[in-house]
């Protein structure tokens, strides 16, 4: 009896030492078979020399990425995938994928990155077109601190980088956020002398704010909305764009993708670029445009800006813009639109007697299919202004 029992510990032993066995290890060759399949879709693919697979981490050395119509691809050195485990369904979940840092050198001009790696990635077992499984999806990118010098000394850096992506119920789309936080440029390194001048007249040795973007897309009617996309500098102000359009589909972006193949492949490279360009001639006409809105928040620059014209000109701020007040309507008459240059040249005469904000704003009343808007551009260019419901307004409440 002891001896079957220790038989039958033994073949438990050995039972549970087969399922631990490199049998069963991660495929780090299908993992990436699997996301160059992923990748195929947005016409990337991704190269390595060599996979190493240490329990659930998968390096990938020497790895290089190439989009379709770049003439050569990026070079990512080593790339660390902590925490992979097959998701059960044929695909992969990664808890991260940390990049090489970057340290290159172009004669007098060195850039370095560090921190750059993407986390919560999920890659598909099978590429489900029209659908989220069809996409290499991410929770977040980040990258640290970045820094670019120029003869030794620091012209640009920013502390940080970080986007987010989250997945809508039902996978019915995608919302995503971005932030690029502390940018600071140096602007004693411009050679120009006229240029140097005029920035130091305005008092701009260097340039420090952020970049902030935020928006979705929906899958099924291919909306997207970029509901920010903001640069906020320190004394200068903040400029945020605003964009909505319909039929930005996975089909959308397949048909861009072939197109670019299509011109690619061709040895015959005028011939290739027209066939591509009535190719995007085509695709356009399945987007519509929705809204769009471009926005000006003074912080103290134009005033400045007045003060530094009006000096070259040999008059004071306030009478430079007194002589714009009566140069910008002279200006747009040329546009024939008479009712956009009645707002324009109220918008303007606001604004520069208490610069606050302007504001571009084109809502029309129902969208525009852009095939309306480009007759409207070659047949009728007066009209797009009522087409898509331009409007122009200075110091709105914010």
């Amino acid at each position: 009896m002891m001896r079957t029992s220790h038989f039958r510990t033994l073949l438990a032993g050995a039972a549970l030492a087969t399922l631990a066995s490199p049998a069963f290890a991660l495929d780090g060759a299908d993992l990436l078979a699997k996301l160059n399949a992923t990748y195929a879709t947005s016409g990337v693919t991704v190269s390595s020399s060599n996979v190493a697979v240490d329990g659930s981490t998968v390096t990938l050395e020497g790895t290089e990425m190439k989009a379709t119509g770049a003439e050569a691809p990026i070079k990512l050195g080593t790339v660390t995938m902590d925490g992979v485990e097959e998701d059960g369904k044929g695909g992969y979940t990664i808890e991260t994928i940390a990049f090489q840092d970057i340290n290159t050198t172009e004669g007098d001009t060195s850039v370095s990155a560090k921190d750059i790696a993407l986390n919560g990635v999920a890659i598909p077992g099978t590429v489900v077109s029209g659908t989220l499984d069809s996409l290499v999806m991410y929770e977040s990118a980040t990258a640290g601190p970045v820094s670019v010098t120029a003869k030794g000394k620091e012209v640009f850096s920013m502390s940080g980088m970080e986007a987010n992506i989250t997945r809508m119920d039902a996978d019915a789309g995608l919302e995503f956020d971005a932030t690029v936080s502390d940018l600071k440029a140096d602007l004693t390194a411009v050679e120009d002398p006229k240029t140097k001048d005029a920035l130091t007249k305005l008092n701009m040795q260097t340039l420090e704010g952020k970049v902030s973007m935020s928006g979705s897309w929906e899958l099924a009617s291919g909306k997207m909305a970029v509901d920010e996309y903001a640069f906020d500098f320190k004394d200068v102000g903040r400029l945020n764009i605003g964009l909505e359009i319909s039929g930005y589909t996975l089909d959308f972006v397949k048909g861009i993708q072939e197109a670019m193949k299509a011109a690619e492949a061709n040895p015959n490279k005028e011939e290739a670029n027209a066939a591509m360009g009535m190719s995007m001639m085509g695709l356009v006409q399945q987007l519509t445009f929705n809204s769009a809105t471009i926005s000006y928040e003074d912080a103290s620059i134009t005033k400045k800006l007045l003060d530094y014209a009006g000096g070259e000109q040999g008059v004071t701020g306030d009478q430079m813009a007194q002589s714009l007040k009566g140069l910008v309507p002279i200006m747009i008459a040329q546009l024939n639109m008479p009712d956009l240059q009645n707002q324009i040249s109220a918008a303007v005469n606001t604004y520069l007697d208490d610069p606050k904000s302007l504001t571009i704003s084109a809502e029309p009343k129902e969208p525009v299919p852009f095939p309306m808007i480009m007759g409207a551009a070659m047949g009728a260019p007066q009209t797009i202004p009522q087409v898509l419901g331009v409007t122009v307004t200075a110091n709105d409440e914010m």
